[in-house]
């Protein structure tokens, strides 16, 4: 954690410009930043529920296809009747 304290006789606009120099020099802006849309990974079940799931809705799309019915609203239908 970064402190800076305020020395005396000292403005706040300069403690502001040293504190924004002290987190800047720290790395914790950097860090934060890359770690931002990182997300974790998923494990073996996890994985493998979400590729049956996927493959699930192929087949119904495909079959779909096939029957000629597909569009964007049996596509809607076909994701809500798998969560079922």
């Amino acid at each position: 954690m970064i402190e800076v304290k305020k020395k005396e006789k000292e403005t706040s606009e300069s403690l502001i410009r040293r504190f924004s120099r002290r987190v800047q020099q720290s790395g914790v802006l950097v860090h934060a930043r890359r770690s931002r849309f990182l997300e974790d990974k998923k494990n073996k079940r996890e994985k493998r529920v979400e590729a049956l799931y996927k493959i699930k809705i192929r087949k119904e799309i495909e079959k779909m296809k096939k029957l000629g019915k597909f569009d964007e609203e049996a596509l809607k239908n076909i994701k809500r009747k798998m969560e079922d």
